[in-house]
């Protein structure tokens, strides 16, 4: 006797018509985050630029809004790969009820309301905090090299910028010349009123080019006017020099993406941004994040602990960092805001004196040794920037512009803390 399997039939129709969300289960993430954007979140700033009555009704916000926090914390980051989710998985078929979204809504609705969304970040916090997930008894802040939509190939330093400049324009004046010669002998030969006197589609690109390269051109130059104008060189750190108003020679800018900068990430250079993330150490909640296209962290400690403050109306008792936060000025900061640091130093080794503030945490830091609350910080920061590049699987940022792409790391955050916030109510 043959074995007996369970009846399968794709094509057999059902007595009572199910809901959407009846494919899901009812502690599933879908649940969840339906449930929080419906009743827990503000979105009165994106659902008030919806006034015209006139034309086809859009996609729900407060769906949309949903698709993408759900896809962030999915690791489901490109639009195209939303719109195709939102066709093929039965998860997104119940978070949209069967709506499908195309991949151009979806993108516009993420660049339209990118700075609403990016707000969400403080009302999940707040959840966060209220769900018992946030301390604040010890707080790790690090940075985390993230590459933005453009390659390093492109960037091109101001000595190059001029060179390339006069060479296309006389390269692309030539070929005006040799398009209008053609044209010419087109109209002998054709007659002037066929078709046919369109530009060349390499001479288009390289006035794409041009135009690029004058444009980067004109940034670096006004910001050396304006680092000029308030009495220091753009192209000196640390110490004073003679003001020139123009950008050094080997000053580079990104032709795809101008507020890039080329940084070091490991043992390489990325073109990308710096992105910063304070998180607590009692559940891994991020409680503050920055963004910024400088490659150093030195400035990025004081404007972490001021959103903290800003966030949660509290700040931190303890705070780690590593000796790219370390300085006089951050340690006295530190200091001011009674919160007991415990900043790696080793940056300030190789130098005879040190300030006193440095001194004082050396001797901190040798009194705790291995002991040290310091060693809490790789435990607490580093696990979180591993879930987010390499579980996750964010390793490039999608848009372009420091402002949006400030925008997208606060999405990425929320959908961190979203996370944590899932997890713990299940």
């Amino acid at each position: 006797m043959g074995k007996t399997f369970r009846e399968w039939n794709p094509e057999q129709g059902l007595m009572f018509p199910p809901t959407p969300m009846d494919f899901v289960a009812p502690d599933d993430l879908v649940q969840f985050i339906l449930n929080l954007v419906r009743e827990d979140l503000e979105l009165s700033e994106i659902l008030n630029e919806y006034q015209e009555e006139r034309g086809y009704p859009p996609y729900h916000p407060v769906m949309m809004t949903a698709l993408l926090l759900y896809s962030y914390c999915q690791g489901n980051y490109s639009s195209r790969r939303i719109a195709r989710a939102c066709k093929q998985r039965v998860d997104y078929l119940a978070l949209t009820g069967m709506q499908k979204p195309d991949h151009r809504t979806v993108n516009l609705f993420r660049q339209r309301h990118l700075k609403a969304l990016a707000g969400l970040f403080e009302q999940v916090l707040e959840l966060c905090e209220k769900a018992g997930l946030v301390k604040l008894g010890h707080v790790a802040l690090d940075g985390t090299r993230i590459r933005a939509n453009a390659s390093k190939q492109k960037s091109m330093s101001y000595r190059t910028m001029k060179r390339a400049e006069d060479r296309l324009r006389a390269e692309v004046e030539r070929w005006f010349r040799e398009a209008e010669r053609i044209d010419r002998e087109e109209d002998e030969l054709y007659g002037a009123d066929k078709s046919g006197d369109e530009l060349p589609e390499w001479v288009a690109n390289k006035q794409e080019r041009l135009k690029r390269i004058r444009q980067a051109k004109a940034e670096l130059e006004a910001e050396a006017k304006a680092e000029a104008e308030r009495g220091r060189d753009p192209n000196k750190t640390g110490h004073k020099a003679k003001p020139t108003g123009k950008p050094a020679e080997k000053t580079q800018r990104n032709l795809t993406d101008s507020e890039s900068r080329l940084m070091k990430s490991g043992d390489q250079f990325i073109q990308g941004y710096n992105a910063q993330a304070a998180v607590d150490a009692h559940r891994q909640v991020i409680v503050a994040q920055t963004l910024s296209n400088t490659g150093s962290d030195m400035h990025q400690l004081v404007p972490l602990l001021k959103q903290i403050r800003t966030n949660l109306k509290r700040q931190a008792k303890e705070v780690s960092a590593d000796s790219g936060y370390c300085s006089e000025l951050n340690l006295k900061a530190l200091s001011r805001h009674h919160i007991r640091g415990y900043i790696a130093t080793r940056l300030h080794r190789k130098h005879r004196k040190v300030g006193r503030w440095v001194q004082r945490m050396k001797q901190r830091l040798a009194q705790g040794a291995r002991r040290s609350r310091y060693r809490l910080r790789k435990q607490i920061v580093e696990p979180v920037f591993g879930q987010i590049k390499q579980a996750r699987g964010f390793r490039q940022f999608l848009l372009r512009g420091k402002e949006k792409v400030a925008g997208e790391w606060s999405l990425l955050c929320t959908a961190h803390n979203l996370l944590k916030l899932g997890a713990a109510r299940t």
